[in-house]
């Protein structure tokens, strides 16, 4: 199957998160007719090959795609190519980086390896990375590991985390006529306040994440508007930098405003990987790249635990999310080219079990 087959096939079979069983039966059908003995639990897939007993080089992609957004031009599950552009739901976000890993498999497998390689396709990475965390213990002891996203094949070493924080302003009802006289404290008014003070917070910045704002994203509060409120939630999106840890952040900020401050999502940690690292070394000799780069969007990465990992695949992350999402033939075979290169790089960097 050629790589413009493959990409095509992926794309035409819709797999939104949380219905990827077709996708997964598809790619089950297909990478077992290539020899290899598949392992499925739910619609997660995963398979390895190469020499075992030797280091074990994990390479793991998404397989389901976000719901289609409004400004399609035709219909979104229907792969549609322009000349060496296919354009589909999911084709760069990341059904390309899937094609490039597989077709990398089928041809690394014919090869002599210096380690084992685990090919592990999950789900529902979009909705909250329950696919990957509900394998990621079958998988046996990783030495390495590369997560296919659209970097457009630039290597990723470090990954901004995701801290949710749910605040909630406290004041004093009363009617609006009378709410001088009563002492009323209005919840918006310090919620605003509160709001004020996160748009000028500022935080250190990264060597390779760079300088990074809190944001405020959602705001309500009040009954009527006659009636001076008395609570206001707002909830603050912050993505976080390897050298920030959740619980001290939500701390801080709690010192700094007025509201109540509780944690409402934390598990999508930062991440970093020491360039030195043999993956981070066999990333950028593969992809011809003088140094890594950081990425600000979070990924199963951030539930791989202390695995040395990169981030990188090919597509564009601009791309992702959005209207008339394409990838071009040229970045699914450079892809597949890289991920072709990676794993035996990374094996000859890496010490061997039994040094």
């Amino acid at each position: 199957m050629s790589p413009a087959e493959l990409i095509t096939l992926l794309v035409g079979t819709p797999s939104v998160s949380g219905e990827e069983g077709p996708l997964a039966d598809l790619v089950q059908d297909l990478v077992a007719t290539k020899g290899f003995e598949v392992q499925r639990q739910g619609n997660n897939l995963w398979f390895t090959f190469g020499k075992k007993g030797g280091p074990r080089l994990l390479l793991n992609s998404h397989l389901d795609t976000v719901p289609p957004c409004a400004g399609w031009e035709g219909d979104p599950f229907t792969p549609v190519w322009n000349g060496a552009r296919l354009q589909g739901l999911g084709a760069n976000d990341a059904k390309g980086c899937v094609a490039a890993i597989l077709l990398a498999a089928f041809e690394l497998s014919k090869q002599e390896l210096g380690g084992e390689v685990v090919v592990a396709l999950s789900t529902e990475e979009e909705t909250g990375g329950k696919g990957i965390t509900t394998i990621l213990d079958q998988l046996g002891p990783i030495d390495g590991a590369a997560v296919g996203e659209p970097t457009g094949l630039r290597v990723c070493a470090a990954q901004r985390g995701l801290l949710v924080l749910k605040c909630t302003a406290r004041g004093r009802s009363g009617h609006v006529a009378n709410a001088q006289m009563l002492g009323a404290e209005n919840a918006i008014h310090k919620a605003a306040r509160d709001i004020s003070r996160v748009a000028a917070m500022d935080f250190p910045v990264h060597p390779l994440l760079g300088s990074q704002k809190a944001q405020v994203t959602l705001v309500q509060g009040g009954l009527r508007h006659n009636q001076v409120p008395d609570a206001c939630e707002f909830f603050i999106d912050f993505r976080t930098g390897p050298e920030q840890d959740h619980e001290e952040l939500a701390a801080d900020f709690r010192r700094q405003l007025e509201s109540e401050v509780v944690i409402h999502s934390k598990r999508y940690l930062p991440k970093s990987t020491d360039p030195a690292h043999p993956i981070v070394r066999a990333a950028l000799q593969a992809a011809g790249k003088a140094g890594p780069v950081g990425s600000a969007t979070t990924s199963d990465w951030a539930l791989l635990g202390d695995i040395p990992t990169v981030k990188v695949g090919p597509g564009d992350t601009f791309r992702s999310h959005s209207p008339n999402e394409y990838l071009t033939l040229p970045e699914l075979e450079a892809g597949a080219a890289f991920y072709a290169r990676l794993v035996p790089a990374f094996f000859k960097l890496q010490v061997p079990h039994d040094a």
